[in-house]
């Protein structure tokens, strides 16, 4: 299976994607590393990167198409970024979205990147404006509609361990041909 799990900085897509993967078996491949790997190719540190994406619309595609290929050439995946559910495209089996209130969100980074929780809310609200215009603007794609992911999970009702164990059990029980009421997957969306 292909597993694609997304959503906004904070959320915990990168520990419920790594807790996911490793629960299965499976290989998992983050967006981020991905994007460290492209940063470090070109001799940049992450922030002059971050810079140069804004400007160089390339960057951000190249990654995309980084992340589409290993969707379509991989099994037994869980594939995170911000777009991994877009970017999987047919490839995908179950595509998970994972959010959190702003101030959750932002408590959450603040902590990791050791910095002010209110500099760490505005910048994150300021990138994810600009991010939403750039996948607008690339793709037509509006990061707000969720309606392409079979589950979407706010993860602040539940700690890193049971939004995995959440995980694996709707991953367990997938079925790539209907729901128990007979319903195709793609018209069936649970969100707790």
């Amino acid at each position: 299976m292909l597993l694609t799990v997304s959503g906004p900085p904070g959320s915990g897509k990168s520990t419920a994607a790594s807790g996911l993967a490793t629960a299965l078996g499976y290989e998992h491949v983050s967006g981020g590393d991905v994007f460290r790997e492209l940063a470090a190719e070109r001799g940049l540190s992450l922030s002059e990167f971050n810079a140069l994406a804004e400007e160089d619309d390339a960057i951000d595609r190249d990654l995309d198409r980084r992340l589409r290929e290993l969707a379509a050439e991989r099994e037994d995946l869980v594939l995170e970024s911000r777009l991994a559910g877009w970017m999987a495209g047919e490839h995908a089996d179950l595509r998970v979205w994972l959010n959190a209130p702003i101030d959750v969100r932002a408590a959450r980074i603040a902590d990791r990147e050791d910095k002010p929780v209110g500099q760490a809310r505005e910048e994150t609200l300021t990138r994810a404006e600009s991010e939403a215009l750039r996948y607008e603007g690339y793709y037509g794609i509006d990061i707000s509609d969720l309606s392409i992911y079979d589950l979407a999970l706010n993860t602040a009702r539940w700690g890193p361990e049971e939004t995995t164990d959440l995980l694996v059990v709707a991953a367990e029980r997938y079925d790539p041909d209907t729901d128990e009421g007979g319903f195709p997957v793609t018209d069936v969306r649970y969100e707790f």
